[in-house]
This record gives structure tokens, C-alpha cells and sequence, in this order.
């Protein structure tokens, strides 16, 4: 699944395409989608329903989950899979000791100091001292001391990271020191502020240290901020998606679920997505489509898409013969060669105990199904090692499937046109293929890692990537979960305390007849077909001869000029 992913997310970023054009990019998104997820989602008998080896060694795992794997395309399937956020870690293994007070390092000194003078203006309304009393007069000394102290050191600290003259000069401190100095109480005290600082041209350790590692420490308002997240968001939120995989019957489906459940707030949104695999078409549930549709692109559309799929050819003939088989091939020939060269020591058998133990802990309703298995493999990488086996599989599939139809390479590109279109400017499979490929490549070949990508606030590589399979007693994969961390807080060196947890399983099961693939669709829309769907590339057609005409909405009519397909078949447009 994760290629799958990685697909979609570079398809989804056409430099050159508008909206409609990007409805036109899902026939290959999901002719990629539909060969990818031939390896992602299958149930399989490990070791033809033999036990796992009783020498659990690392390389014993990598051969054993490589068999699974390799077995696993050929299995129909039922599936259903769940996704949780959690950021509990973020606020509740937080060392009070190093926090922070303030959001933002330029306003340290000053929210400092406030606090410690608040304290101190507590502590002697509790006395019944007014706090201009000679009493405090060394607290407040010192808090003034310390307060100049930490400014100059803040600013030889500014001066010495970055451009001074590009820099703005951080004036907060200085009005702090104004506001302090018109507090009659302390004037005379404020009044030789300017005696007793003196720019450092160095900068101490305690400080120097405090400052650079800032922006990786957590404030109170962090903690209150991820609170406020974990409580309004991410723990009434649920993720689901479940379906079908049958290869011999060319049938794949896909219900996709977002669920928002609070006291007083419920909220649910799916997605039904059948791909026929024979006719190379793929559909979605038009409804969620249309009234998005008619309020931008088709003001004439009215209640036609109601209770209908939407009809999507996969390839339209002008891609090669056989393309469809060679890109499952070319794909099952690089994930297997990525798994080569995996470092051994990744791999492991884990009793399944250990999952109670894991931390963060697992999500409970994933918990539960996990701790049914007789044996697990786990897998555990960095993520700079993940996002490298993102680039050598996009360079090893690119290559085997260029080196089949070279056709496919494109030439040469430039910021005004290119050679992915063809000359009619009509956007067709191939050229949208193309394209793919060319973004595919560069992925590939940049050889710069994400995630530790120096323009970013944040360094990731050292975080874990983990992924775990549960067999059964008679070596059937159950299930199999993976834990990815992302990181919220800019920091140098990201951890698994200030990264959120998404935890994803995929539960595999026996299809079942009596089961519907979409239990909230109606029994004659279970199955696309010509009466209850619409043909995108015919409705395409007749919205531009509307617009054609001089019909349709602003919008649509500035989305149909910026379209290559369409500037010569509409002409000028009113």
C-alpha cells in the first residue's frame, strides 16, 4: 500500500493541468492505484500453512515475510483497515523540567521575566507587602540582572546566526525595558539599564545552549495546544477503509470512511470506488462529486448525477498493447528487488505479548485483533532508509517499464511546452502516462532525502518506521499494522515525543457472499453498469460544447481556457 501512496501523492502534483485535467490524470492514478494494490492487500498462507521455522533469526523473518509477500498477489480477499492518530505522547511524557516558556525564542527573555516578576508579586500580596517594599529590593535586582543579561546574550546569539542586515531588529526587549522604566516604584532602578548593559561579543554555554536547542523544547502553550488537539480532533476522528480484492474476476473495491463522532456532533463521509479490471475502467460514487460540480463547472447539471457512479476509462487505446500486464510485472519486479537489499537486521519475530508493550501503546481497537496471533514479524527501519526504498523502487520500475516501450521516455521539457502533449493538445492515457513517469523519475533521481532536507524546519531521518505481521496458528497473515511518526515541532533532531503516531492495520479475511461491498448503496447499485453510471469522457464532450456556446459559469469558463484540450475546441469565450 505504501507505494500506492507514494504514486497517488506524485500524480496529484501536475504542474501544467487544471482541475478538469486533473479528472483526467485519475485514469492513470488509478490504473496505477489498481496494479499497485495487488501487493498491499491480499491475505496469504505463509510457507504453504506451515509454521514459521523454529531458527528465529532475523534473515529466517526477511525469507519468511518475503514468501508471504511474493504469495500474497495471488489471493482473493476481503479487507478492512483503520486508521488512528495519537498525540498523547506530547503531553504526557513531557519532562517539566525542560520546558520552555515561551512559544518563540525572540520573546524568551521577555515572557521570563514576566513570569518571575508575577511570581514575585504574588508572594508579597500573600505577605501584605507592597512590592516596592526594600524588602524585595535584592529579588528584584536580580530579576532586572538577570532579564538584561539574557537580552544581550539573546541578541550576540541573533547577531552571531543570522544576517544582521537582513534581519529585522527584535525591538521587544527594549520596549520592555521603556514600559519597566515608567513603573514609579522602580524608576530609578530601570534608569541605569542602559549603564549596566553591555553587548557580549560571546555568548555563555547555559545560554548559547538554551537558544539553539529552543525551538526543539516544548512550551506550556505546546502542551495546551496539543491538548486542545487530541481532545476536539483526533480522538473523535476515525479513518476506515474496506473492500474486496478479486483478481480472476478483474474486481476491486474500495469504500473509504471518515467518521466524526463527538457528544453532540456526528459526521460521516464515504467514498465508493469499483475498478473493473477487464474493461480497464474505474467508477466513483458521482454524488459526492456533483454539487461541487454544479456550483463551479456545470450550472446546468441539476440532480443527473444523483444515485450514479461516475465512469472512468483507464485507457483510452492509445496507450501500448498489454501495458496493463507489464506495469503489474515491472511493479512486482521492483518491490522484490527493493526487498533484496533491505538490511537484514530490519527484520524480527516479536511473541505477541511484546504488543502490549510498545510505545506509545497501540491503539485499543487495533490492539485487540493483533494479540490473536500466533507469531508476528516485525520491521523496523529509519525513515531516511524508508524514503530511500521509495527512490530505488520509482528508479527500478521507471526503467524496467522504459525499457519495454521507450515511446513512453519524454524527450526534453521546458517551462512553455513540452513533449508530454501531443501536438492536438489533446490529453489522452499515453500522454497522461507520461507524465506520471517523468514525475516518477524525478523523484528517483533527487538526491537529496526529505527528511533530511536542509530547507526544512525539520529533520526526521532517525525516526522509526515500523511494521508488523501477525500470522496464524496455521500460518495465515491476519493482519499487518504500521507505525509512522510526524513530526510537529521544528526541531534538528525529531522524536518520537514531539511527533504525532499514525497507526494503520489491515485486517484480511475469507470473502464472503452474503456481504456487500457497499453496505450503504442500494442492491442495483452494487455493480457499475451503462444505466447507472455516467461516462465522464462523453460528459466531457457535451460541457464543452455548452460552454462552446457561451453557457456555463465564470469559473468553469476561466478552467476551460487554461485547458490545452479545450483552447481550440472552444475558441474565444465571452
Amino acid at each position: 500500500m505504501k507505494k500506492l501512496n507514494v504514486a497517488l501523492s506524485i500524480i496529484k502534483k501536475p504542474e501544467k493541468m487544471s482541475v478538469l485535467s486533473s479528472k483526467s490524470m485519475i485514469t492513470v492514478s488509478t490504473l496505477v492505484a489498481s496494479t499497485l494494490l495487488i501487493t498491499g492487500c491480499q491475505s496469504v498462507n505463509l510457507s504453504q500453512s506451515k509454521n514459521l521455522p523454529a531458527d528465529n533469526t532475523p534473515s529466517v523473518a526477511k525469507a519468511a515475510l518475503a514468501t508471504a509477500l511474493q504469495q500474497q498477489r495471488r489471493q482473493s480477499f476481503a479487507y478492512h483497515s483503520n486508521v488512528e492518530i495519537v498525540n498523547e505522547q506530547q503531553f504526557t511524557t513531557i519532562d517539566s523540567t525542560q520546558l520552555v516558556t515561551s512559544e518563540y525564542v525572540d520573546s524568551y527573555c521577555e515572557d521570563n521575566h514576566d513570569q518571575a516578576y508575577a511570581a514575585l508579586l504574588t508572594k508579597s500580596e500573600a505577605q501584605n507587602k507592597a512590592i516596592t517594599s526594600i524588602d524585595y529590593e535584592p529579588q528584584r535586582h536580580a530579576l532586572k540582572q538577570s532579564y538584561l543579561a539574557c537580552v544581550d546574550a539573546y541578541e550576540a546569539w541573533r547577531d552571531a546566526h543570522y544576517d544582521s542586515d537582513a534581519y529585522s531588529v527584535d525591538v521587544a526587549a527594549e520596549d520592555v525595558v521603556d514600559a519597566v522604566a515608567e513603573m514609579a516604584p522602580i524608576a530609578s532602578e530601570m534608569d541605569s539599564a542602559s549603564d549596566a548593559s553591555v553587548t557580549t561579543a560571546s555568548v555563555s554555554p547555559y545560554y548559547e545552549k538554551l537558544f539553539n536547542e529552543y525551538e526543539s523544547k516544548t512550551s506550556k502553550l505546546d502542551i495546551k495546544k496539543s491538548q486542545l488537539l487530541d481532545a476536539y480532533l483526533l480522538k473523535p476522528l476515525s479513518m476506515n477503509v474496506q473492500g474486496v480484492y478479486q483478481p480472476l474476476a478483474g474486481k476491486f473495491t474500495m469504500l473509504g470512511s471518515v467518521q466524526y463522532s463527538a457528544r453532540n456532533h456526528r459526521t460521516s463521509i464515504n467514498q465508493p470506488i469499483y475498478v473493473d479490471f477487464k474493461t480497464g475502467s474505474l467508477y466513483l460514487w458521482a454524488d459526492n462529486f456533483a454539487l461541487l460540480t454544479s456550483k463551479l463547472a456545470d450550472d446546468k447539471l441539476g440532480t443527473k448525477w444523483k444515485n450514479k457512479w461516475l465512469k472512468i476509462a483507464l485507457d483510452d487505446g492509445t496507450l501500448p498493447k498489454d501495458f496493463g500486464r507489464a506495469v503489474i510485472k515491472s511493479h512486482i519486479q521492483a518491490e522484490d528487488s527493493v526487498y533484496a537489499k533491505a538490511d537484514v537486521s530490519q527484520f524480527d519475530f516479536i511473541a505477541p505479548n511484546i504488543l502490549t508493550a510498545l510505545s506509545p501503546k497501540l491503539p485499543e481497537q487495533q490492539l485487540v485483533p493483533m494479540l490473536n496471533s500466533e507469531k508476528i514479524i516485525r520491521r523496523v527501519q529509519s525513515s531516511a532508509s524508508d524514503e530511500q526504498a521509495y527512490k530505488d523502487y520509482m528508479g527500478t520500475f521507471y526503467k524496467l517499464i522504459t525499457q519495454q516501450y521507450p515511446e513512453l521516455i519524454t524527450q526534453s521539457v521546458s517551462d512553455t511546452q513540452d513533449d508530454i502533449y501531443p501536438a492536438d493538445n489533446k490529453i489522452t492515457s499515453k500522454s497522461i502516462v507520461k507524465q506520471v513517469l517523468l514525475k516518477m523519475k524525478g523523484f528517483a533521481d533527487d538526491k537529496v532525502l526529505k527528511t533530511q532536507e536542509t530547507t526544512l524546519p525539520i529533520s526526521r531521518s532517525n525516526l522509526p518506521v515500523q511494521e508488523l505481521y501477525g500470522f496464524s496458528k496455521g500460518g495465515q497473515l491476519q493482519w499487518q499494522h504500521s507505525r509512522h511518526y510526524l513530526p510537529t515541532k521544528a526541531s534538528n533532531d525529531a522524536t518520537e515525543k514531539n511527533s504525532l503516531v499514525i497507526d494503520a492495520l489491515t485486517q484480511y479475511m475469507s470473502i464472503r457472499a452474503q456481504d456487500k461491498a457497499f453496505p450503504n448503496l442500494a442492491s442495483d447499485s452494487q455493480v457499475p453498469n451503462a444505466s447507472n453510471s455516467i461516462d465522464l469522457k462523453e460528459y466531457s464532450i457535451e460541457l464543452a460544447e455548452y460552454y462552446r456556446q457561451g453557457n456555463g459559469t465564470t469559473m468553469g469558463k476561466m478552467l476551460f481556457s487554461m485547458l490545452p484540450m479545450y483552447k481550440q475546441r472552444l475558441g474565444s469565450m465571452d
